[in-house]
């Protein structure tokens, strides 16, 4: 295991990714990067930096709620039906004991890969009494968020008043067949509150738990902005609680300075090399160079125990970091262009509810077709996440300042379901558009940066309506895992965009 997987990259190792390699795909890079990681130098080791944050996991309460058969035939169950020993929605064959096993074995399944404390509060409840007696307890002693399913159909009133009595993220799952006639609009509107209401709907489920362990997690993550300032600070987030420290970029250029181009570096840089399809009027030298950015990047993020960087890139000249921030996104390590911490924080986001990198980009408009076009430099190679397959890719200069240092020239699968999405902080704000790709437009036709992609949105009668500003980022994926971006905005009281 690299060093800097280890220490750089929290998410990845302390949150749901147990396996996986920065570099996975070659095992003649893998290998020399682990060598190259290995080596760490005098100026970063006599840093004085930042210990990592110490991650807590997730704690996640989960209560069944609905009567045993026995109570409801003897007429004891609390509801207007009980005088006639009445089974409301869901019946008297349903056999909610049985589906309280089934949901048990899911909701730990998924949980397990997210590392969380899952807390199974047992038996069901089915009294006021109880439900008072629970909502006491949660109060004085709260986990970071409530999953309740309820199998009855009247006792979706006591759920209500318990998501009020409350103050925590809950999750409500409630089957279809569990209720009659209309779905309770008060669960459905209730802020803070991700009601379900489906028929056996896993993928719900596991998004919203995915989307509760996502907040907790991103409030104990830190990211790293390397910009022109000339002091250290810091600031935290107010949306996500993600904490932000600002580094001198001539601290990330001491650093770049101090690394030699020695024999593990080139090896590594022209393995990589070796990986293009083509390589585009690019010079040995300047893989190198990319190679000894690689080092400085992973050397700021031990220093400073990031989660995840952004660094103010356009200007470095021969240290910018594009196939280095390509390599960690690939890895579930966010780093952003351009010292846009919003961007860095919907990929840190993105990592935990998909475990898959994307592709940071500035968007343009076909506006006659109605198509949606994005490019930029530094796309993860294996959209489908670490271990899966790479996106074939060219090598091409830089494609906005000298000196030609390489940048990636994906070329995207055309048909592939993808999503365009990103968080506002400004306006506490999510957005999500989920398409199909085109492919990607080759430089002499549509210009733009080394990467670049056209999509069809869906349902989206203005393209431009897509607009929320520069640097959203696309995902490979469907619109099940988009929605799981809407279940997260809320959950977490977000304004939401989309077409999802």
């Amino acid at each position: 295991m690299c060093e800097s997987c280890e220490h750089g990259s929290g998410f990845s190792r302390r949150s749901f990714l147990q396996a996986g390699t920065l570099l996975s795909g070659s095992a003649i890079l893998a290998s020399s990067m682990t060598t190259l990681q290995s080596q760490e130098t005098a100026a970063a080791a006599n840093a004085d930096g930042m210990p990592p944050i110490q991650k807590r996991k997730t704690r996640m309460r989960v209560l069944f709620m609905y009567p045993p058969a026995e109570v409801v035939i003897e007429g004891k169950f609390e509801d207007s039906w009980a005088q006639h020993s009445w089974f409301t929605y869901p019946g008297n064959q349903f056999n909610p004991q049985k589906n309280h096993q089934l949901y048990k074995e899911k909701i730990a399944e998924f949980a397990a890969p997210l590392n969380m404390d899952v807390e199974f509060v047992e038996p069901a409840i089915y009294t006021t009494q109880a439900v008072a007696e629970f909502t006491a307890q949660t109060n004085a002693d709260p986990p970071d968020v409530l999953l309740i399913v309820n199998f009855w159909n009247s006792m979706s009133a006591w759920v209500y008043k318990m998501t009020q009595d409350i103050k925590l993220p809950i999750i409500v799952y409630h089957p279809v067949g569990a209720n009659h006639q209309l779905p309770p609009k008060d669960l459905m509107e209730a802020e803070g509150i991700y009601y379900i209401h489906s028929v056996r709907n896993w993928s719900e489920l596991n998004g919203a738990i995915r989307a509760a362990n996502a907040k907790n997690m991103l409030a104990q993550s830190r990211l790293l902005r390397v910009s022109a300032r000339d002091t250290i600070g810091q600031a935290v987030d107010q949306g996500l609680g993600v904490e932000m420290i600002s580094i001198p970029a001539q601290e990330y250029n001491d650093l770049f300075d101090s690394i030699r181009a020695d024999d593990a570096v080139v090896r590594a840089a022209m393995a990589f090399k070796a990986k293009a399809i083509e390589v585009i009027t690019v010079e040995d030298r300047y893989f190198v160079e990319a190679f000894r950015a690689h080092k400085a990047v992973q050397g700021i993020m031990r220093r400073y125990g990031g989660d995840a960087i952004t660094i103010n890139c356009l200007m470095l000249q021969h240290r910018k970091p594009c196939i280095s921030f390509s390599l960690h996104n690939s890895g579930l390590t966010p780093c952003a262009c351009e010292d846009f911490p919003d961007s860095a924080m919907t990929m840190m986001l993105g990592s935990l509810l998909f475990a898959k990198g994307g592709f940071m980009h500035n968007p343009e408009f076909d506006i006659n077709d109605n198509r949606y076009y994005g490019s930029h430099c530094t796309s993860a190679l294996q959209l489908h996440g670490p271990g899966q397959k790479e996106v074939p890719f060219k090598i091409r200069p830089f494609a906005h300042h000298l000196p030609p240092t390489p940048a990636l020239d994906l070329q995207f699968e055309p048909g592939q379901r993808i999503f365009v999405t990103k968080y506002i902080p400004p306006q506490n704000k999510l957005i999500a558009y989920t398409g199909e790709m085109v492919g990607s437009v080759d430089m002499e036709i549509a210009g733009g940066c080394a990467s670049r992609f056209l999509m069809n949105v869906d349902k989206l009668e203005d393209v431009c309506d897509m607009y929320h500003g520069p640097h959203p980022i696309m995902y490979y994926g469907d619109a099940s895992e988009a929605k799981w971006l809407k279940t997260f905005a809320k959950l977490h009281k977000m304004d939401w965009a989309g077409n999802v």
